[in-house]
């Protein structure tokens, strides 16, 4: 399995608009890529400030997919890179980082 993941760094000055990312460009991501050949789920983050002990998140937010394999995610994605790179300006001023990793071990558990 692989996680192809966009990861939005902290940098001075940085516009991120939650409601937007959250509300119009995930729903519409999710709709284009999750139809697709070998996806097999997805997942938001959003990082968070601790004042004690200070620790300050080096990520405003990292969006993870998962996919069989990195052709099935290209196969799913490039009809669509255009839209949704666009469409990165409605929420941010971030360029991401793209991180892709071959999953060795995963074991989730929600309650």
């Amino acid at each position: 399995m692989f996680n192809i993941s966009s990861i939005y760094p902290k940098k001075e000055g940085y516009r991120f608009d939650f409601d937007y990312y959250l509300n119009k460009h995930m729903p519409m991501s999710i709709e284009l890529l999750s139809g697709a050949k070998g996806f097999k789920g997805v997942s938001v983050e959003c990082g968070v400030e601790i004042d004690e002990p200070r620790i300050e998140s080096s990520y405003v937010a990292m969006c993870h997919y998962y996919f069989d394999s990195l052709e099935n995610f290209m196969v799913a994605f490039m009809p669509h890179a255009k839209e949704l790179q666009g469409d990165i300006v409605n929420y941010t001023n971030i360029e991401p980082t793209i991180q892709i990793n071959e999953v060795k071990i995963t074991k989730q558990q929600y309650t």
